[in-house]
């Protein structure tokens, strides 16, 4: 989704969103922007900082997020969809295939794309959540790494269709396993890594 579908990293507009309403600050912009920067090299310890990120979210409503991300991805997000994907998402739907969004992202970020793309399914980071209110926690796996391929395996499952037979659309290495799991892998304004990884392999690399 981050830096395909969406040419920027939708983390870093949520965080300017939360920054411009009066939510969040500096600082906790600044750590943002440190996750996001070990996230690009491949670095990251993917659940000790969801569980730090969560913990601002605790006793949070969950109605209040899926409202506030509605509102958040007209007024920051949607300039920013690659006219490139959606023409793929145009082309794989016209070839009579499964549509789906895998990140690692929340279905709070993600839902408002798939409506905006006609795109059906979900796979995504799942937040744990209590009573309506989310309790600071992560439904694992994570969708992110290995996590990517188990999650879109039992969507697979579900829908009846051959995960490796697939093709699947990534920035970054992080993503390497799946990328590796399908039968057609397609490297999207690709980070340094991916792309070496990329041209070493023969896969395709697009620029949206």
């Amino acid at each position: 989704m981050d830096r395909t579908l969406v040419r920027r990293d939708t983390a870093g507009l949520y965080v300017r969103y939360q920054r411009d309403i009066g939510q969040v600050g500096w600082l906790y912009t600044a750590r943002v922007a440190w996750w996001m920067l070990q996230y690009t090299f491949g670095t990251i310890d993917a659940e000790r900082v969801a569980e730090q990120a969560l913990a601002d979210f605790r006793g949070r409503a969950e109605q209040d997020m899926e409202d506030s991300c509605k509102q958040w991805f007209v007024d920051y997000v949607l300039e920013h969809v690659a006219h490139a994907g959606r023409t793929a998402v145009e082309r794989h739907r016209d070839a009579g295939d499964v549509l789906a969004i895998v990140t690692g992202a929340t279905r709070y970020a993600a839902e408002p794309l798939a409506k905006e793309l006609g795109i059906d399914h979900v796979v995504c980071t799942r937040l744990e959540v209590s009573d309506g209110r989310f309790t600071g926690k992560v439904v694992k796996p994570m969708c992110y790494a290995d996590g990517k391929i188990s999650l879109t395996q039992r969507l697979a499952d579900e829908l009846g269709f051959d995960l490796a037979t697939a093709t699947f659309y990534s920035d970054s290495i992080t993503d390497l396993p799946l990328l590796e799991h399908v039968a057609t892998p397609v490297a999207v304004n690709p980070d340094g890594r991916l792309s070496r990884a990329a041209k070493r392999r023969g896969w395709r690399i697009e620029t949206w």
